[in-house]
């Protein structure tokens, strides 16, 4: 397949718009280590010095469950996330795609099951204004809100990176620039 074909249009536009919201997220999702970081630092500061306050370190286990699934999406866009390698790194550019276009149906298939439980349980959450168990308890609607959130767009990403994948494998382009040369079929 040549350099100068392209995937449909349709593609390029999904693949360009979900990274380019994801890229966006992201990088915003990134700054919540700060603030992860000051109430936990806010909660050792009153356990030691004042009354312990009951909702630091519950805040901080949301705030982190917001963080890495708003950032999930953009971990999977980078290609920052864990793979086991055992052959995979030895593989041609176009053979590692094909390999993982095969999978992406598992992880499409993962990510739907996931997200239609994240719109079940933010459902529930909301009709009958569910609290966690703790002593603070706080609602438990807005955590799951960010959770379904950031779930569907690690599904809309692992859509885009199938895009990009099935464009290796043919030998399309999908983002502008060309494909690698001499580049082997699988």
């Amino acid at each position: 397949m040549g350099d100068g074909i392209q995937m449909p249009k349709s593609v390029r536009l999904y693949v360009r718009y979900v990274d380019a919201v994801n890229r966006v997220v992201g990088r915003l999702a990134m700054y919540m280590i700060f603030a992860m970081i000051g109430l936990l630092l806010f909660s050792s500061i009153s356990k030691t010095f004042f009354l312990p306050l009951i909702w630091t370190l519950e805040m901080a286990q949301f705030a982190m469950a917001a963080y890495y699934l708003l950032g999930g999406a953009y971990s999977m866009q980078l290609d920052a996330h864990v793979r086991m390698d055992l052959v995979y790194g030895r593989w041609s550019s176009k053979r590692q795609a094909f390999a993982d276009s095969i999978t992406a149906f598992c992880l499409v298939f993962y990510l739907v099951m996931l997200l239609y439980g994240g719109f079940s349980s933010t459902g529930y959450a909301l009709q009958y204004k569910e609290t966690s168990y703790s002593s603070w308890s706080p609602y438990m609607a807005p955590i799951k809100i960010i959770m379904t959130f950031g779930v569907a767009l690690m599904l809309l990403q692992a859509i885009a990176i199938f895009f990009k994948d099935l464009a290796r494998v043919t030998g399309r382009n999908i983002d502008g620039d060309p494909p690698p040369p001499g580049e082997s079929v699988v």
